[in-house]
């Protein structure tokens, strides 16, 4: 009584061409895609604004023109959050597709997560609360072919069709931690099965395969993909998805609280990695909310300095611009230096640093052509081999990402059926105030012994993304005397001494043991969130590969 659920979508721009390959690859019973991120609301929130009848994921309908007919064909139900701030748009789109093309398909919706109406303040574009996937389930159990959802959390694309598959309610809390589990694991597409994986030079990924979950009625999973496809799904690369953007040992979510710590990952064969154990706490009485808004205008001038004397080049510009600047300055002026340049280089792009100013204000006028005409007006007035990497524009606006609570029972959480029925999903009837855990145990050091200075990730890998405004960095080690090692270790102070970048922010430090990991967040690292683009790794994707790559003392014993 297995429920095979796959993923052909990550993120809005993920490979076109996976809904075919996953519906033509093997078996499934669901096919699901995630295209929501904090900036895509932000992106729909544009096109809606500019067209009511927009705000959804359209490359999802240019997919279904053919992957419409090929799961019919095979009895494949599509369950995706491409409705984005328009499910029933889209909903009817997909119908209008299916009477083109001659397809049966009974198109349900869920809605209820727009929450702009409220009182949000100034400058909102969208507001909407995370929904779980009790609203995905009653589509199912009615019969839909295809259910469109708005803003669900990631694992509601999991845990609503697990949970209609195999009859759970929400007192079945360990079965839908599991599918929430799995739910993540699926979520971010290839990143499952050896994308932005630590260890990459382990195996193919040329073109990884999409992940697929094989649920269990307990709740357990199988992570596998189809055969034939590239990549890979290893215990490490599960590992690394399980610490994406999570935090600490109690995961919460709108169906269940998933305790991470519980989690246990055996390899059963290759590309077979089951996942069990995990138990599951009453969801928190409130749900997540994404708010965004135009948090001001930017613009950005970057200056490469050549050769000899970068550091005295740095300040001279700098000081150019600045002057330039005095009569109106930009509310921010951010720069950063980065040493990219080589001694003696073989190479003019080698011996070659660059210099970042990133300005932003409120009013465009101030981040426009006064500063593009600064920059352009040093042409010749400036340090030598004075050039720019592209000729700088007239600004731009850029966004905020901002997360809110709401109670769950102010959320109108409604499933549309295909038939047009509505149906009012209920908030749980049992709810927890969430609390942290305590930190288990650390196990042994390791014995005392010579080391050599060598970097991190010779024994540990790492995956680090955002939320919001936070950066998080899971960090795990791939035998059990480098975890002994690690946990004593990595500790705050040292990771803070590794990333000085992080070290004037609070970094707070959980613990993982099940899964020999560390995970580190990291609050106001990246401002006000991606959109913002306040630095030049906006959304922490390589923070994690920044610490691997830091020296210190390892034991010879685990080199």
């Amino acid at each position: 009584m297995t429920l095979r659920i796959g993923n052909a979508s990550g993120f809005y721009g993920d490979r076109f061409d996976a809904v075919r390959e996953m519906l033509t690859g093997g078996p499934l019973d669901i096919l699901t895609g995630d295209y929501l991120a904090e900036l895509t609301m932000l992106i729909l929130g544009r096109d809606r604004a500019r067209d009511p009848s927009l705000g959804y994921a359209r490359t999802f309908l240019r997919q279904l023109e053919e992957g419409l007919g090929l799961a019919s064909d095979r009895g494949v139900r599509i369950v995706t959050n491409a409705g984005g701030l328009n499910p029933a748009a889209l909903a009817g789109a997909i119908r209008e597709l299916a009477g083109r093309v001659g397809v049966p398909a009974r198109v349900a919706y869920v809605e209820g997560d727009d929450i702009l109406d409220r009182s949000w303040g100034p400058g909102v574009i969208t507001a909407n609360a995370y929904l779980g996937g009790a609203g995905i389930a009653e589509c199912l159990r009615a019969g839909a072919d295809v259910v469109v959802t708005g803003r669900v959390t990631d694992a509601a694309l999991v845990t609503g069709p697990a949970a209609a598959h195999f009859g759970w309610t929400e007192r079945d809390r360990d079965a839908l931690a599991g599918a929430v589990v799995a739910g993540h694991v699926l979520e971010c597409g290839t990143q499952a099965t050896g994308g932005n994986y630590a260890f990459f030079t382990d195996h193919d990924v040329r073109r990884p395969g999409f992940p697929i979950a094989e649920i269990h009625a307990d709740g357990s999973s199988v992570i596998s993909k189809h055969p034939g496809t590239g990549g890979a799904v290893t215990v490490g690369t599960v590992t690394a998805q399980l610490l994406y953007e999570t935090s600490g040992a109690r995961y919460p979510g709108p169906d269940v609280t998933a305790r991470l710590d519980t989690v246990r990952l055996t390899r059963l064969d290759r590309n077979r990695v089951r996942i069990d154990g995990v138990r599951g706490e009453a969801p928190p009485a409130t749900l997540k909310a994404g708010l965004t808004r135009v948090g001001g205008h930017r613009n950005e001038v970057v200056f490469v300095l050549t050769g000899l004397d970068i550091e005295a080049k740095a300040a001279l510009v700098r000081d150019q611009m600045e002057r330039a600047l005095s009569s109106r300055r930009p509310a921010e002026l951010r720069w950063t230096l980065a040493r990219t340049d080589m001694s003696d280089a073989p190479r003019e792009e080698e011996a070659s640093a660059l210099l970042r100013l990133v300005v932003r204000d409120p009013d465009p006028e101030a981040v426009g052509r006064a500063v593009s005409g600064a920059a352009v007006e040093l042409g010749l007035a400036s340090y030598p081999g004075f050039h720019l990497t592209a000729p700088p524009g007239k600004g731009s606006p850029y966004g905020v990402f901002e997360a809110a609570y709401v109670d769950a029972e102010s959320v109108r959480h409604t499933a549309v059926l295909h038939d047009g029925r509505r149906i009012a999903v209920p908030p749980p009837a049992e709810t927890r105030q969430l609390e942290g855990c305590e930190q288990p145990p650390l196990p042994e050091p390791l014995p005392p012994g010579p080391t050599r200075r060598v970097p991190l990730g010779l024994v540990a890998g790492a995956r680090s993304g955002d939320k919001g405004g936070s950066a998080n960095t899971g960090v795990w080690a791939r035998s059990e005397e480098a975890w002994r090692w690690l946990a004593h270790t990595l500790t705050v102070p040292r990771f803070q001494e590794l990333l000085p970048e992080t070290r004037a922010l609070p970094v707070t430090r959980h613990v993982l043991p099940n899964l020999r990991a560390l995970n580190f967040t990291v609050d106001g690292l990246l401002g006000e969130g991606v959109a913002s683009q306040a630095r030049f790794d906006p959304q922490a994707k390589a923070l994690g590969e920044w610490l691997r790559s830091r020296h210190l003392e390892i034991p010879e014993m685990l080199l």
